[in-house]
């Protein structure tokens, strides 16, 4: 597993982190019952169930605890998968539409679960909004409220026409669906906060601890440039940062990079101007803008995609005009931070799970739908180390599709796509 940088980005979430002390890294050889790689979302979350089953569980990140997408993306709680339910069915039966579709709004609740269980300071607000920006985008959103109605959420809200302005100030849509079960948070604090919970019941976390290799075999050794952690079992979540450890997957999955700005804090009046119920929001694009307030009431806006996880010059200039298209209100408005931040694509938009051999696990691939899923990824590993592995199965059976080309030709294919998608997205078709 390559070594990123040593540090956070310099981002809003890092700057307002909850005070936390870093982890020394790993300079000993030492045994554990689960080894897991990668201290984001999806790692911490596997972690956190096992040890309150009872497992000795380590965890090795090769930078910070929420280094990457899980403490730099956009903080909104989205149900279900960046493709949804319908799709699934389409492409692969109604039992595994089935089997998925009773998981796609479980991530949102684990979440919820871990902050008052472990009373954790994240910011969660409720509620968050799909912004339709055309008729059709308009018609698809009825469908899809439909669609996760038949799926179990009870918690939808069309707000049709000019109803939409009761919670988006702005003139750039023609409506919108409310999920009243979705909501918004800092996703760093919220990492960092289930992290403490690990290490209150014993779990080890080791900052700065590359993995270098992984001798396979039960147990397997994890080496470190200090260290080799030997262990039973074995949990690969390094997601866009998991490089050189699990050759078989590559070329099935892509790194892309979307940006974000924080503005300075807005007054009262302007934040009530445009969003006056302080809910998250999502167009409905296929290159979609998302925002939302933060807690003291600056606008975290963020949009676009790049491709291979390459950042542009400047971020700012990428997203200014996006900001300010959605809010004319807010033409000229400071920008304090601007980061960029790097996940995982798979060519069918659905998450990739599976093991390498009989006792090493992976999840990764969420596609931008990574917040709620990478929890719920994280309570289906334990299940399947407890013997109960349905529901991990359901998604291992997904087909992890190989990217035309290899990674070398991923990157332009798929920003030829992605500029189809852009102008379908202009001209409303």
């Amino acid at each position: 597993m390559s070594q990123p940088g040593t540090a956070h980005v310099a981002s809003y979430y890092a700057a307002s982190a909850n005070s936390y002390s870093e982890r020394p890294a790993l300079q000993e050889d030492i045994r554990c019952d689960v080894c897991v790689v990668g201290a984001g979302f999806t790692g911490i979350s596997a972690a956190l169930h096992l040890a309150e089953k009872g497992y000795r569980v380590v965890v090795l990140e090769a930078a910070r605890i929420g280094f990457g997408a899980s403490g730099r993306n956009g903080g909104q709680i989205v149900n279900s998968y960046s493709r949804d339910m319908d799709v699934i069915e389409s492409r692969y039966g109604r039992e595994t539409a089935r089997a998925l579709g009773d998981m796609a709004f479980e991530g949102n609740r684990i979440i919820r679960e871990r902050i008052a269980r472990y009373a954790i300071a994240c910011d969660l607000k409720e509620g968050n909004l799909f912004a339709a920006c055309n008729a059709k985008q308009m018609k698809a959103l009825v469908e899809h409220k439909a669609l996760w109605e038949r799926f179990g959420n009870e918690h939808l809200e069309l707000l049709e026409g000019r109803a939409y302005r009761s919670e988006i100030g702005s003139d750039r849509y023609v409506g919108a669906l409310l999920d009243h079960s979705g909501g918004h948070l800092h996703p760093l604090n919220l990492v960092l906060g289930q992290a403490a919970a690990l290490e209150s019941l014993g779990g080890k976390v080791y900052e700065q601890t590359p993995v270098t290799s992984i001798e396979h075999g039960e147990p397997a050794r994890l080496h470190t440039p200090n260290g080799v952690v030997v262990a039973e079992r074995v949990v690969l979540a390094g997601n866009a940062y998991m490089k050189d450890l699990t050759p078989q997957l590559e070329g099935k999955s892509m790194p892309a990079s979307t940006q974000v700005v924080t503005t300075e804090p807005l007054d009262e009046a302007t934040a009530r101007d445009i969003l006056p119920t302080d809910r998250a929001v999502e167009d409905c694009n296929y290159l979609l803008d998302y925002y939302r307030l933060s807690a003291d009431r600056r606008l975290i806006y963020g949009g676009g995609v790049s491709y291979g996880g390459q950042d542009p010059n400047s971020i700012e200039k990428v997203i200014r005009p996006k900001l300010e298209t959605t809010f004319p209100q807010l033409k000229g408005v400071r920008v304090d931070y601007a980061w960029s931040g790097t996940f995982l694509l798979t060519l069918n938009r659905l998450p990739q799970f599976g093991r390498i051999n009989t006792n090493v696990y992976y999840a990764q691939g969420y596609s931008g739908h990574g917040v709620t899923c990478s929890h719920l990824a994280g309570r289906l590993i334990a299940e399947v180390m407890e013997g109960q592995g349905e529901r991990f199965d359901a998604f291992a059976g997904l087909p992890h599709l190989p990217f035309p080309g290899g990674r070398a030709l991923s990157v332009p294919l798929t920003t030829l796509g992605a500029w189809y998608y852009r102008v379908r997205d202009a001209l409303g078709v």
